[in-house]
């Protein structure tokens, strides 16, 4: 199915279809949604529950993540990796990061919380109501993340330089520079998204790379099973999810939280998007 939806900027071409994805071993197949026009592409995420959070054996284990069950009552589409620069500005223009360099496969940084939610409404503008995006909530991240498993990564336990996007700071120790020049990732960087493997759902990056973004403000979790929470009612600080590549792996922890006040513009920050189909 796809549908072409025309503005004067450009016409944005959704299409929707099926996407082989192995995992252990096995293979499935998974909707997607690509919006082709700004090489965008979304993988179902489906409904289930997970246990949130952290067991308290977890190594660098924070007292902000005791476990609990989570309801997720609705699949979702899940953007596979973080929005990258060139489709910030193919949206938003370029203007708004001039002094911005690097490749545009390289995740945007230096965006705000609230500089997200600008993109995000100029991008629903231009779909004119057949799609929403929004950014995910803290628990859809974190079951997305998690790709149905329980252990500090999606892989295990320990987290390695060919897992994932971390240690590339040369002042601030860089467990996985030396790695990463093998590769020819620049250090002191990010690097370009897709780099490393996916999970289980298909979704790129979610460890490491740049921090993400979330929808909630920070706040203490409910205990017990909640459904389809949505953090704290208020608050002064959202939520970052995922590490980055600056310094620690242990930062990109599936249950590790991290805040930020939603004006702060950080080079170790980015987002990537939820679609929903109206």
């Amino acid at each position: 199915m796809i549908w072409v939806l025309k503005k004067s900027w450009c016409s944005i071409v959704i299409a929707v279809g099926c996407l082989g994805l192995f995992a252990v071993g096995s293979a499935w197949a998974t909707e997607t949604i690509v919006i082709k026009d700004l090489g965008m592409e979304f993988v179902k995420i489906p409904s289930g529950s997970f246990v949130m959070g952290s067991p308290p054996d977890e190594p660098f284990r924070d007292t902000s993540e005791p476990q609990h069950r989570v309801v997720i009552s609705e699949p979702f589409f899940m953007q596979t990796s973080e929005v990258t620069l060139a489709q910030w500005q193919n949206v938003m223009g370029k203007k708004f990061f001039s002094r911005r360099k690097g490749p545009g496969q390289s995740p945007v940084t230096q965006v705000s919380w609230h500089d997200t939610q600008d993109f995000i409404n100029k991008l629903n503008r231009f779909v004119e109501g057949a799609f929403t995006f929004r950014l995910p909530t803290e628990a859809e991240w974190e079951y997305a993340a998690r790709g149905g498993t329980q252990t500090a990564y999606p892989w295990g336990n320990e987290i390695t330089c060919s897992a994932a996007m971390f240690g590339n700071n040369r002042s601030k120790g860089g467990a996985c520079v030396e790695y990463h020049e093998t590769r020819d990732i620049p250090v002191n960087q990010p690097g370009r998204v897709k780099r490393y493997a996916p999970n289980a759902f298909g979704l790129y990056d979610m460890h490491g790379n740049v921090w993400e973004w979330v929808q909630d403000w920070y706040g203490e979790y409910r205990t017990g099973t909640v459904t389809d929470p949505k953090g704290a009612p208020k608050g002064t600080m959202r939520v970052k999810r995922g590490g980055s590549w600056f310094r620690y792996g242990h930062s990109c922890r599936s249950a590790n939280r991290a805040t930020a006040h939603p004006a702060s513009r950080l080079q170790t920050t980015g987002f990537r998007l939820v679609l929903e189909q109206n």
